[in-house]
């Protein structure tokens, strides 16, 4: 500038909480009083200031040479700005008031002359003035309008009337205009040509040909995505371009034929799912009991014909990043899980190519996973009726899970009353319960038939009713006899496999295995354990009723049977320390049954020992 060099001080505000702290700043980075090893040391690594760690904890003056025990250092003394140009960065993100801190710069430019640059979003910083101390403004707010009377004025909503005395008194917004207009000479609005940014980006890559040649190819695909996340972003998409070359590596090592458009579409989520977490757009959880591909399309089919609001952000997703991209596989759990948690799950990573390779074609899908997975318009009118036979053949083989032929007598019925099939509610009805008998054989217990109804995507009427009745009686047998055969497979680890015996109990602490489970059985298993497992299997037990109570409430029968048992065995045995541990662990199933002595519990008791009584004729 005019023949002279000028050297930029650059300062990030970020997390400053006083203006000393500013000044140290500039202090370290203009004083003349550097040491001249540590001056040397920088020359020779080419830095032009000290790192951040270098500067952490220590005593600035000290560490300069200046020592001056009574008073604090002025840091001003020791500024030598004649050549330089002071950059402060990240205005928006100090701990201190922006209004300060543009009085404190105000010096430097006023009456230093000194140069200086200020970057920040002006957005992000308006939405702070206005937003901080909120709390304390409405009451102020409140107070004030309260004693001009004008709350009992119903001109405007009590909210309006609140914001606006905010704003009238609290405005530092506006205040932030003014000191700006008096201190900023010119502005200069940040506008970045993206396809230029990404391929500075792309830079980094230069080790990896086909990955670049791949970026670069689909520049415009990135840069829609970027544009659509709503946010600048420009180091969340960095990290989304570097999470996408670790996916890109692992599916050309593993999976090299895979086709194009499934490559894109991992492009479009990898970095979709980037900004919507990192930008503090959601929370983590959004995307967490999502598990496939499929589930993902079931979502979207019972939001899109039911408006169901739960359902309501997977679908303004999916309509925002892949408006005008059609892809039959859109959810990617294993990348999901790499920017959530940044583990590569290779299990989920296998799951979902695998999936991919059998299901991208839906021309090859199985007739009832494009019913439960995708709007049945889609289907052409002379395929539709070729499908219904193929699910109708699926449902009467008994090879479908009982919750996926509950969900497809709903699209029956819808289909029925809509005579689209040529068949009768009741014949349905029928065939249904029939089916559901079949697969109940070999079926697995389902815990969440509400979320999989809400799936269907169809107005189903009180036609449903009968046949959840039925699935539910069936899912309780189920249930019965998948907490049997886990009680059956961790207690037979007693006593010779203890370690994976307390391992796999600890997996089940919450749930009531044991109220199916044989209490002789139980009790047979406990005695041929050591003394000391049968301490520590008593403590599991104490300690998980004690933690568990209610979801462990359908248990106390049992163990008040096996109390019994205890109690049998020991009458009359001569003492030794195995008959005192075991007469313990009685005591402590009396006091596991004392946690059930309330009236709440008296009936749920009543009825599951009943059951027990039963099952033993």
């Amino acid at each position: 500038m005019n023949g002279r060099k000028y050297t930029t001080i650059y300062m990030s505000l970020y997390g400053i909480s006083n203006l000393e702290d500013i000044s140290k700043k500039i202090f370290i980075e203009t004083t003349q009083l550097m040491d001249k090893n540590l001056k040397k040391y920088m020359e020779s690594h080419e830095q032009s200031v000290i790192p951040e760690y270098a500067k952490t904890g220590l005593d600035m003056a000290h560490f300069f040479g200046v020592s001056n025990k009574d008073d604090k250092i002025d840091y001003a003394k020791f500024f030598a700005t004649d050549d330089k140009v002071l950059c402060f960065d990240d205005l928006e993100r100090a701990n201190v008031d922006v209004i300060d801190i543009l009085g404190y710069i105000n010096n430097f430019v006023e009456h230093d002359h000194i140069k200086t640059i200020l970057i920040c979003n002006e957005k992000e910083l308006s939405t702070k003035l206005k937003s901080s101390n909120l709390e304390m403004k409405t009451f102020i707010a409140t107070y004030i309008l309260d004693k001009e009377n004008g709350l009992l004025n119903s001109e405007k909503p009590m909210v309006e009337k609140i914001r606006e005395k905010i704003e009238y008194v609290f405005d530092k917004a506006n205040d932030y205009e003014r000191i700006k207009e008096k201190l900023i000479g010119e502005t200069f609005e940040y506008a970045p040509k993206f396809n230029y940014i990404i391929d500075g980006l792309l830079m980094r890559y230069s080790s990896n040909p086909d990955l670049v040649r791949f970026l670069r190819e689909h520049t415009s695909l990135i840069t829609s995505t970027f544009v659509k996340s709503g946010t600048r972003n420009l180091r969340i998409l960095k990290h989304a371009l570097n999470d996408f070359s670790k996916v890109y590596e692992a599916v050309n090592k593993y999976y090299p034929n895979t086709k194009l458009r499934v490559l894109q579409t991992m492009l479009i989520f990898t970095i979709a799912v980037s900004f919507e977490i990192k930008a503090g757009k959601i929370t983590k959880d959004k995307f967490i009991t999502i598990n496939s591909n499929e589930e993902y399309k079931s979502i979207l089919v019972s939001s899109r014909v039911l408006m169901d609001n739960r359902q309501f952000y997977i679908k303004e997703f999916d309509n925002n990043y892949y408006f005008n991209f059609k892809a039959d596989y859109r959810f990617f759990k294993f990348i999901e899980i790499y920017v959530r948690t940044r583990i590569f799950d290779m299990r989920a990573f296998k799951i979902d190519m695998e999936c991919i390779i059998n299901t991208i074609d839906t021309e090859k899908l199985p007739g009832y996973k494009r019913l439960l997975t995708e709007e049945y318009w889609k289907i052409s009118d002379d395929k539709f009726p070729e499908i219904i036979e193929e699910v109708i053949g699926n449902i009467n083989s008994g090879t479908l899970k009982l919750v996926e032929i509950v969900k497809l007598f709903g699209y029956f019925s819808y289909f029925s009353k809509r005579g689209l099939i040529d068949y009768k509610i009741d014949d349905l009805k029928l065939m249904f319960i029939d089916a559901m008998d079949k697969a109940s054989k070999n079926s697995e217990y389902c815990d969440n038939l509400e979320e999989e109804l809400s799936r269907i995507g169809l107005d189903v009427g009180d036609e449903m009713n009968e046949v959840v009745q039925h699935f539910h009686e069936l899912n309780h047998e189920l249930e019965y006899k998948m907490y049997r055969e886990q009680a059956d497979s961790i207690f037979k680890c007693i006593p010779m496999k203890m370690e994976l015996f307390y391992d796999k109990f600890a997996e089940c602490m919450d749930k009531p295995i044991l109220n199916h489970y044989d209490a002789y059985q139980m009790f047979q298993r406990i005695t041929c354990a050591s003394n000391e497992d049968i301490m520590l299997i008593k403590e599991m037990l104490v300690d998980r009723f004690k933690k568990y109570t209610d979801e462990l409430a359908p248990e106390a029968p049992f163990i008040k049977k096996v109390k019994n048992v205890l109690d049998d065995y020991c009458k009359g045995k001569e003492t030794s320390i195995k008959i005192v541990m075991l007469k313990e662990f009685s005591n402590d199933l009396n006091d596991i049954l004392d946690l059930y002595s309330g009236e709440e519990y008296e009936q749920l008791f009543e009825e599951q020992d009943l059951l027990l009584r039963l099952e033993d004729i």
